[in-house]
């Protein structure tokens, strides 16, 4: 699927400035789509949005249809009265310049307890009713989170077999003792969706569409694979046969081991990819269009044994290739995906992608290498395509730079050409510059980037176990000068859509 040439920025919620521990869809939210239409970007690409766990990594999520808790905004709640002012003073306030994902959770829990109490008897009770009667993962969602929480945390493999195995008998009582759990989490998810859909809403009215990110794999410990573990390759005792990861590279001389188990993709084409269909509409109830993450996975995976140390000893399998989207297509028309084709692909990935239309991924920080050919060189960009200076796994591009040699930098110049740039010189806004020049349909830059940060601003850093995704923004930091030299750019290279 096409979409209109335009320009935007990349920023997590959590990362958005506000008064609580982590960034959330308060007035922060609000503020920052105020600021993509004053600079003329017509998107917003986040992170995967699930319920967060261990690391808080929005790549490891306990659901691929929940939204995260820590967004929801309790000023919002507050305004409709449903915490009261006392419960909101109490909430964990930002303390320093990082998310403190740790007091974003405790506030959460408070929230949760408060809002469960008081929703039963409020005016927005119609609405919470509506949603639940409407949400078909709820139920196994906040009945597997409240399992979660009596069990102290424990992965649902440490639970009883009788819970493991999802038997009725053993299902419904826990439902029955949990009852009150249960609503907390239900009632949490009602006002994350309630509030994001507030959010998508003025996004629209200020010509702002969202883009989403949703990863391949799912996590073993998470309401997907325990509530439907017929799809997944699983033994009887519901242990993977095999986990994802990536082989060897010149990143890693050991390969990726991720631990996620695998689909049993026979399972899906025989159930007509209905979990997959269901999944998307999940998505596009919170975004416009959704980046595919590791479209290669589709072609083929590589499969590893579960007890491996390392990646080295996997092997490629078949992905469900054409067969998936087909099924897509037939249930949305169109579709309004983007596929992250980065790293290792090679043929038979481009063709999947260019037969399904969808636009693959560039990102200038790979792009000079010397290689007049590298597909992420400016100069060989082609228009159904999303080009970035970096993404979330990327140094910022300050940090990037700064750790270039003499010849490196001089590749990057000669590389961007002759009288590239914004005429400043300084290597970010070159950047930038190339790209809102690009060829490409859509131009994404991380807001770091603007804001010109060095690697203390870096979201992620793949492999490193800790420390990653609790970069934010300060109030303010984005100003006028940064909207109007955004806007100048998406001007001067036709990246500002026609509104109607």
């Amino acid at each position: 699927m096409r979409f209109p040439r335009s320009s935007g920025l990349l920023l997590h919620p959590t990362a958005l400035p506000g008064p609580r521990a982590c960034g959330d869809l308060g007035d922060g939210a609000d503020a920052f789509v105020e600021f993509l239409a004053e600079a003329g970007q017509a998107l917003w690409q986040v992170l995967p949005l699930g319920p967060t766990g261990f690391g808080d990594s929005p790549y490891q999520c306990f659901s691929a249809f929940a939204g995260n808790p820590l967004l929801v905004s309790p000023e919002r709640l507050h305004r409709d009265g449903l915490l009261s002012a006392d419960e909101l003073s109490r909430l964990p306030r930002r303390q320093g310049a990082h998310a403190d994902f740790g007091a974003a959770h405790a506030a959460a829990r408070a929230i949760a307890r408060a809002l469960a109490a008081r929703l039963e008897s409020h005016r927005l009770h119609e609405s919470f009713a509506a949603f639940c009667a409407s949400t078909s993962w709820l139920a196994d969602l906040a009945l597997f989170m409240a399992l979660r929480d009596v069990h102290g945390g424990a992965s649902w493999r440490e639970w009883p077999a009788a819970l493991r195995r999802r038997e009725p008998a053993a299902l419904a009582e826990a439902r029955r003792s949990l009852a009150r759990t249960i609503r907390a989490y239900e009632v949490m998810e009602w006002a994350f969706d309630a509030q994001w859909q507030a959010l998508r809403a003025h996004a629209h009215a200020r010509g702002v569409a969202l883009m989403g990110d949703a990863p391949i794999f799912v996590a073993h410990d998470s309401a997907d694979v325990w509530a439907r573990p017929e799809l997944f390759e699983l033994d009887q005792d519901g242990r993977p046969t095999g986990v994802a990861g990536v082989p060897p590279d010149y990143f890693s001389a050991t390969g990726q081991l991720w631990g996620n188990p695998l689909y049993r993709w026979e399972a899906h084409a025989a159930d007509h990819f209905t979990w997959w269909g269901d999944r998307l509409a999940a998505v596009l109830r919170l975004v416009d269009r959704a980046r595919l993450d590791h479209f290669i996975g589709f072609v083929r995976y590589w499969a590893v044994p579960p007890d491996a140390p390392d990646a080295r000893g996997g092997r490629w399998e078949p992905g469900p290739g054409e067969a998936l989207f087909h099924a897509l297509a037939k249930r949305f028309g169109a579709l309004p995906l983007v596929a992250e084709d980065l790293g290792e692909t090679d043929e038979e990935v481009a063709e999947l992608r260019d037969a399904l239309g969808l636009p693959g991924m560039a990102v200038l920080q790979f792009a000079f290498d010397g290689d007049r050919d590298n597909p992420f060189l400016p100069r060989n960009h082609v228009a159904n395509q999303v080009v970035y200076t970096g993404t979330h796994d990327n140094d910022t591009t300050c940090g990037w730079w700064a750790n270039l040699g003499d010849e490196e930098r001089a590749a990057v110049r000669a590389g961007l050409g002759a009288g590239s740039g914004d005429g400043s010189g300084h290597i970010v806004w070159d950047l930038i510059a190339a790209g809102m020049a690009s060829a490409a349909d859509t131009f994404v830059t991380p807001v770091q980037d603007v804001l010109a940060l060095g690697s203390e601003a870096r979201f992620n850093t793949p492999g490193r176990a800790s420390g990653n995704w609790t970069w934010r923004l300060a109030d303010g930091e984005l100003t006028g000068a940064h909207a109007g030299r955004l806007r100048a750019l998406a001007s001067a290279h036709g990246r500002i859509p026609q509104r109607p």
